[in-house]
Parts: C-alpha cells; structure tokens; sequence
C-alpha cells in the first residue's frame, strides 16, 4: 500500500539540502505515540521505504513535488495517512512545505519495474556498500538482491518465498552522463554525513506468475536491497 503526498514549498531552497534523514523524520515523527513508534530505534526489517522527491530541482513556490511512501504493511500506511491527513504544513529540516493533497492507494505488480530511489546492497568485500565500479559483477549485485528480498518477505510473512530464480530476469541501469552506474547519495546519521552509493534502474524485468504475485507485491512495497527505511531501493510498476 502507499501513500502519495503533494507538497508545494513555501520558500525558495536548493534540492540538495532535503536529505533523506529529513523524509525520514516526517516518518518517524508521525509514528511517535503509535504501536509503530519502535521502529525508530530497533534494529530490524522496518518494512517501508519513500521515493526520492520528485521532480527533481529547486523547491520554489508554486511548484508542486511529490513525495511516496510504501509499505507491505498495511496497519502502518492507514496510521500515517491518519496522522498527516489533518496538517497543512510539513517541515523538510527547516524548510516548510503545504501539504496540498494527499492519496492512499495500492498498486498490483507487473513484469517491469523502474527504480524511483537508487538501490543500494551491501560490498561482496563485506564493509561498505557494493559499487559497480569498484567491483564489477552484476551477478553478485542480483545475488544479493535475491536474497535480501527472500528474507525480508519470511520475516515479515513466516513463509517460504516462492522464488526459484533471480528476483530479476532483466535489468536495464540508468547510466549518469559520465557512462558510470553508480550514483552517491549523502546521508547524515546521528550528526555524521556519508556518501552512499546505489543505482538506479530504467527497466527491472521479473517473471510473475500467480504462485509468486504475493511475493512481487511485498517486494514493491518493502523496497529492494538495503537502508529501506532510509528511502533507498522503493521501485514502480511500468506497463
């Protein structure tokens, strides 16, 4: 299920200083008092994830962006839209941001999906994370896909995930002008800045089928990969 927030800035500031912590915090700030407000500080699956704010450039007034959140989780969409459907103001950081309209709704999953935040998996050296770059092997970057996907879904369902191949058959990537994949996001943790870096994908082709429909649709709304609950990894269905 997900939720689709339109927001129109109510002053000028630079794209750039909207990190993820601040989505993140709208998040965590609306669950406060709730029966989700545990997942601030417990290490685990969150179950949700947000897309990057689009369209991309400066805030300005009179300029609409919009922003996604998804989860698996039903409980946890119907929760937050209650909280944020009676405000009118939003703060991203410092910055405000009317809160012109908001949509809750659900999406089936198709063959194709394109990625709306990069998509980020842990280095095959075992710290940091993966890099096309630096480690070249798109079959270790499907491998850890798959299983990060597989387990999230038994943790959240207590099944078995009813994947017997890779979570994708075909993956197009959205190559930057330099003819590099990987794109570095800055995150601030606790006061402290990383860059983290991801991909991002013009096409994800999976094989659906009626025995693992269920599955595709927990994967879309959970986020693929890894820092969900940091607004990494949140794809879309495409026709």
């Amino acid at each position: 299920m997900r939720i689709k927030l339109e927001l129109e800035p109510l002053e000028r500031f630079p794209y750039g200083v909207v990190g993820k912590h601040a989505v993140q915090g709208v998040i965590y700030s609306r669950l406060t008092g709730t029966k989700f407000a545990w997942m601030h500080d417990k290490k685990t699956f969150k179950f949700f994830t947000f897309s990057d704010i689009f369209p991309s450039g400066d805030f300005e007034p009179g300029k609409i962006k919009t922003l996604l959140i998804s989860s698996p989780n039903e409980e946890l969409i119907e929760t937050l839209y209650e909280k944020l459907q009676g405000e009118e103001t939003l703060f991203l950081g410092k910055h405000p941001l009317k809160l012109v309209s908001i949509k809750k709704f659900s999406l089936r999953p198709k063959r194709r999906f394109i990625t709306g935040s990069p998509i980020v998996v842990r280095s095959m050296k075992g710290d940091g994370f993966f890099t096309f770059y630096h480690e070249k092997s798109l079959s270790y970057f499907i491998k850890r896909l798959t299983e990060n996907a597989v387990k999230k879904y038994e943790a959240f369902t207590g099944e078995k995930a009813p994947l017997e191949g890779p979570l994708f058959v075909r993956m197009v990537p959205k190559l930057r002008k330099n003819g590099w994949v990987d794109v570095y996001v800055r995150i601030n943790i606790r006061g402290e800045y990383f860059d983290v870096p991801g991909s991002k994908w013009e096409l994800l082709e999976a094989e659906i089928n009626n025995e693992n429909k269920r599955f595709y649709s927990f994967i879309m709304d959970a986020g693929v990969g890894e820092l969900n609950s940091l607004g990494f990894g949140f794809i879309n269905p495409v026709k």
